[in-house]
């Protein structure tokens, strides 16, 4: 028989203190997926943040000017800076080339209309100038000899006419009395016949005379008035080859007061080289370049002021040369004195009439676009989005808005040159 063994229960030790224990869930934060999307969602974001979308452009606010589009009055003016010039230059010149051999004036004096500046030098003019001298003084004897020779005939044809009066005078009287003593019966009718004979001959004689003196005298005083001429043209000549050793004296076109007289003794000189220039002391005018834009609003006529001083726009030169053209003004009234050539002025030419209008300030934004578009703000002031509008007048601070913009919006004024598509993202 077998004895049971008595059973034993097995026991975990400690399993009179065991409990169940709950498995902890671990953060949202430690859960790689989460972290992963997480960063996704960042990366994103500062792609999106950093990187402009398409037709956009990024810009600091700090780098840009606004300015607000209102209702104001605009002030239609040109403001410029005019160099102050003589109203009239004279140039200096060169009739006959020597070599410089005297200055006479120093530059910046004042002169006198045909004062001496300098002499020139020319041996070859000198001796040119005195073989045409001869040659005319021998013309002009030669005209001389022939009025003496005209003078001579005429006296001679008058001492002819004289004589053959005379001798008609005497025939007429040796007649007469041949005739008295031919009726008392002296003489008989064969010795009065030629005496009177002589008498018609002496009438006859005398009458061809005067007859041939009235021709002679026609012909003899057109023969005088051509002689006369070329005795003129003679005399003329001579004192234009004269002039010509005048000439080498260069002297003052008009007064006022000489500049840019650089040439210095030795200097050879042709003729119609400038020597220097007389500005027109006291009677100034002032000049100014005008920028291309204002070209066809700038007239002769109009209105200028600089401070006190009056002003009429007095030429307009509509050669452009480096996007600039120049105008021209004249003072109303006296020039206001101490003005010096080369001092600028700033004056300000009047186009039109103060009026209201919708203006915007300018800035560089004109430059950029021409005043065809301009970047207005958003609400938020964020985003500045490019629209096309229309300018008309403008002056330094202002600019005429006739289209595209409404008053109270507020548009980007700076340079946008480097702005690329049609949004601004202000950051």
């Amino acid at each position: 028989m077998m004895t049971e063994q008595p059973t034993q229960a097995t026991a975990t030790p400690g399993s009179g203190m065991d409990r169940p224990v709950e498995r902890r869930t671990a953060p949202w934060w430690r859960h790689r997926g989460t972290l992963i999307v997480l960063g996704l969602v960042l990366v994103t974001l500062l792609v999106w943040w950093f990187i402009p979308a398409s037709g956009s452009t990024d810009i600091a606010a700090a780098d840009i000017e606004t300015g607000i589009v209102q209702r104001a009055p605009f002030a239609d003016y040109l403001p410029v800076r005019a160099t102050v010039a003589p109203r009239v230059t004279t140039l200096v010149g060169v009739l006959s080339g020597g070599q410089v051999e005297k200055l006479l004036v120093q530059d910046g004096t004042m002169v006198a209309d045909g004062q001496p500046l300098a002499t020139l030098a020319n041996p070859s003019l000198k001796l040119q100038v005195l073989t045409q001298e001869a040659q005319i003084a021998s013309q002009l004897g030669q005209v001389a000899g022939e009025n003496l020779g005209i003078e001579r005939n005429r006296l001679d044809r008058a001492g002819q006419v004289a004589q053959a009066n005379y001798d008609l005078i005497k025939a007429r009287r040796d007649l007469s009395i041949r005739q008295q003593l031919h009726d008392q019966g002296f003489v008989s009718d064969e010795g009065i016949k030629s005496y009177a004979a002589e008498a018609d001959y002496q009438a006859k004689r005398l009458a061809q005379l005067r007859s041939g003196s009235a021709a002679e005298a026609g012909i003899t005083a057109t023969q005088s008035r051509r002689l006369d001429d070329t005795r003129g043209r003679l005399t003329s000549n001579l004192g234009a080859v004269r002039a010509g050793l005048d000439a080498l004296v260069v002297r003052a076109p008009v007064a006022g007061r000489l500049t840019n007289f650089t040439i210095q003794p030795g200097q050879t000189l042709k003729p119609g080289d400038p020597s220097g220039q007389v500005d027109s002391e006291g009677s100034w005018k002032l000049e100014a370049d005008v920028d291309e834009y204002y070209l066809g609003r700038v007239h002769v006529g109009q209105k200028a002021s600089a401070d006190a001083v009056r002003l009429t726009v007095s030429k307009v030169l509509p050669s452009v040369k480096d996007g600039r053209f120049r105008v021209e003004l004249t003072f109303d009234g006296a020039a206001p004195a101490g003005l010096n050539r080369g001092q600028t002025l700033d004056i300000r030419i009047t186009l039109g009439s103060t009026a209201l209008a919708l203006v915007a300030p300018t800035g560089g934004w004109l430059d950029t676009g021409g005043g065809s578009y301009a970047f207005v703000l958003d609400t938020d002031g964020r985003h500045a989005r490019r629209r096309s509008i229309r300018t008309a007048r403008r002056n330094p601070e202002q600019v005429e808005i006739l289209s595209g913009i409404r008053p109270g919006d507020r548009i980007v004024t700076s340079s946008t040159a480097s702005v690329k598509g049609d949004l601004l993202n202000i950051r």
